[in-house]
Parts: C-alpha cells; structure tokens; sequence
C-alpha cells in the first residue's frame, strides 16, 4: 500500500521533509543555547545584587602596559559582581555618554576616570544626568566629582560593543558607548579593562545623578523561539506522515464517506 513511498518522486519529499525538520531542531538548540547563557547572564546581576563587595583586584586584572592601553577582561563569571575601590577623580577627563535612556528620559551617563594609586586608572559611570534645556544632546552642566580621595563601591561592567568614536565637544570628551578601549586612546595612563557602575561613594554623590541599573535579558523569548522551531520540526513531519497517508488511500480507491447534507438532497427536497 505504501511502496509508492520508494519511488523518487517520494525519496525526494521524504529527504525534503528530514532537512527541514533537521535545521529547525537546529534552530530550536541554538535558541536553547541562547535562553541558557542569558539566563545565566541574569543570575550574575541577581548574585551582584546580594553580594558584599569585593576589592577591585579580586575581580579584574591589573593593567600593566604603559599610557593609553588596556587591561585584561574580567572573566565572564566575574562581570556584575560588586567590587570597591578607592582613588581620586580625573576631573580633567570627564566622558558625557550621549543617547543614554532613564525612566524613558534620553541623557547623558557621566563616566570619570578613577586614578588609583600604582597610577592607573578604572572607569566609573557615576549616573544619569538630563540634557540641558535644548534639547537630548545639549551638553548638561556635570556636577564636580569630589576633590581629594574617594571611594567607590558599584558593579563591573563588561566593555560595550558598537559604535564607538570619541570626540571632543567643547573642550569634553563624549561618545554613544562605554567602550573601554575606545576611551582609554585619549587617557594618559594605563586603563582596566572593564567599567564600574556606581552604586554608593564616600563622599556622597551629588543628589542629580540617577544610578544606572542593570537590565535582565529576556531569556524567555529565546525559550519561546525553542518551542516554535520545534512545533515546526514536528509539524513538518507530520504533515509528511499525513500527506502520504492520504496519497496511500487515493491509490487504493478508499473514498472517505462524509455525511450527506438531507436539505440539499433532490430527493428530499422532492418530497417535501
């Protein structure tokens, strides 16, 4: 009844049919990978949260090239932690990073070089700021960082990606990114590599900055791509399964009986 499956033209469907419900299945692991590794992503900023901080050094390496250059990475499982550090603010190097939303208010993040003692330096986003009155990249009046010794307790943050350039704006440097790299070009010290975010300073902070947080990734999207290129892999072979199904009963003359509509019969109609 079903040989007709042997011949090319089925061969052909059938091989058709496995390929695509191959790289759905394929398309649905990739997702999965994906759903697992922003879930992780996601429990690093819950575990920052909680955590006591850390000295700086326990989480990121030390640069040790001369002015200008970066230092290592943190590792991956070290981003997000909550780390502490004392230093001095740069105040001559201040980074407006423009476009920057908070509470669906487009501004600046103001991020300060902290030079530590050895001489070099880690970057540290002090807040959101609004623009000046003009408009989202009028350059604001920046609050002075504290003179003298501060220090800083926040969470490392991975160098974003992206564009990047660095320009100078009435004498201040700005960019669309904290690009580590990208901002170490213009310092005149070795530079870590990766930023803080800052959550508390002694001295405090001045009131106008907004601290910015950590957004969770929405690894539940990615299951849910997983669930549909599945359903699609197994609705592909069924529709496989219920193509030949129904080629098989054509072949051996099965006609399906549906019920007969007695309204529209002639004869009942004749009758009445």
């Amino acid at each position: 009844m079903y040989r007709f499956l042997l011949t090319p033209r089925w061969l052909g469907i059938l091989a058709l049919a496995l390929a695509a419900a191959t790289v759905m299945v394929l398309l649905g692991n990739w997702q999965l990978d994906r759903y697992h590794g922003r879930t992780a992503v996601n429990e690093r900023i819950d575990a920052g949260l909680r955590m006591d901080p850390v000295p700086l050094r326990e989480a990121l390496p030390a640069p040790t090239g001369g002015p200008g250059t970066v230092g290592p990475p943190p590792a991956q499982e070290r981003t997000f932690i909550r780390v502490t550090v004392t230093g001095r603010y740069d105040t001559d190097n201040v980074v407006l990073v423009r476009g920057r939303t908070v509470e669906s208010r487009v501004g600046f993040e103001v991020v300060t070089p902290l030079v530590l003692a050895d001489g070099t330096a880690v970057l540290v986003d002090r807040g959101w700021i609004p623009p000046a009155p003009g408009g989202a990249i009028a350059q604001p009046e920046v609050p002075p960082a504290p003179a003298g010794e501060v220090t800083v307790e926040g969470r490392i943050h991975a160098s974003e990606s992206g564009d990047a350039k660095v320009a100078r704006r009435d004498g201040v440097l700005e960019s669309r990114r904290v690009s580590v790299p990208q901002l170490a070009g213009e310092l005149p010290y070795p530079v870590h590599g990766a930023y803080v975010l800052l959550d508390e300073q002694t001295p405090a902070a001045d009131p106008v900055f907004k601290a910015v947080t950590i957004g969770h990734t929405n690894n539940w999207q990615n299951l849910g791509y997983v669930v549909q290129w599945w359903i699609f892999a197994a609705m592909t072979l069924f529709g496989y399964g219920w193509v030949a199904r129904r080629e098989a009963r054509r072949l051996a003359g099965v006609v399906d009986e549906r019920p007969r509509d007695r309204a529209a019969d002639p004869e009942t109609q004749a009758a009445s």
